[in-house]
């Protein structure tokens, strides 16, 4: 059985792999460790293995993990992703403990996680999540929302916009895979003309992450593949 650190390396290397096959340029793929579910025990054998960025779904558990390793790792300089839906309820946990969010999908969320950013913090950096399938049961907004939320994003002082993230549908051929992958990038490109800084494209997991890098993802949401299957429970 591979350990998390081998599996960090052979993912690592599969990132720098891909980068150079589609001619990328080296490193320009971000490795997010997605800690959904799994133990602090899993995540402190992460970062011995030097990951230091890690993504969470739900509230409570990553806000939990948070404060556990701002206390006993407090020099590790991890870098905490909210990669979950975000009910308006619960964007004041989010807001005062992540560093990221990817997940922004309405303006109701936006405004509240920048009037609950607490001011002693810098600016949350923030992505928003883009339905490119039409599944119902995605998250996320329509592309034709897409200006008005960043427009929103952008005025707002504690918030800082990087860029798009989206979680296509579940298709195992490489060809619609790149497409839904192409489609996200276009659509940043469009941003970019009208907003400075935008410069991360959060798309990409263990199955279809090669299509991701090639069509310029720059932040690729592993799980499964570093810290084997995940065990679901009851989840806020």
């Amino acid at each position: 059985m591979c350990s998390i650190q081998q599996n960090i390396e052979q993912v690592t290397t599969q990132i720098r792999n891909t980068e150079h096959k589609c001619g990328r340029e080296p490193n320009s793929v971000q490795l997010l460790a997605v800690s959904k579910t799994k133990p602090n025990e899993a995540i402190s054998a992460a970062l011995e293995a030097g990951q230091k960025a890690f993504g969470e779904n739900y509230v409570q558990e990553g806000v939990e993990k948070v404060r556990y390793f701002s206390e006993h790792y407090s020099d590790a300089d991890i870098e905490w992703h909210f990669i979950g839906p975000i009910q308006s309820n619960k964007t004041r946990p989010v807001a005062e403990n992540f560093d990221w969010v990817h997940s922004i999908d309405r303006k109701k969320v936006a405004q509240r996680l920048n009037d609950q950013r607490p001011e002693s913090m810098p600016p949350l950096q923030v992505l928003i999540q883009v339905n490119t399938s039409g599944e119902v049961s995605k998250s996320g907004t329509d592309e034709s929302e897409v200006f008005a939320l960043a427009e929103l994003i952008s005025s707002l002082p504690n918030l800082t916009l990087r860029g798009l993230m989206s979680i296509p549908a579940n298709v195992s051929d490489y060809a619609s895979q790149l497409r839904a992958f192409q489609q996200l990038a276009e659509l940043k490109e469009k941003l970019t003309e009208k907003y400075d800084g935008l410069d991360t494209l959060s798309m990409g997991m263990s199955g279809d992450m090669e299509a991701a890098v090639e069509a310029g993802s720059t932040m690729v949401r592993i799980g499964t593949a570093i810290f084997g299957a995940r065990d679901y429970g009851t989840r806020d």
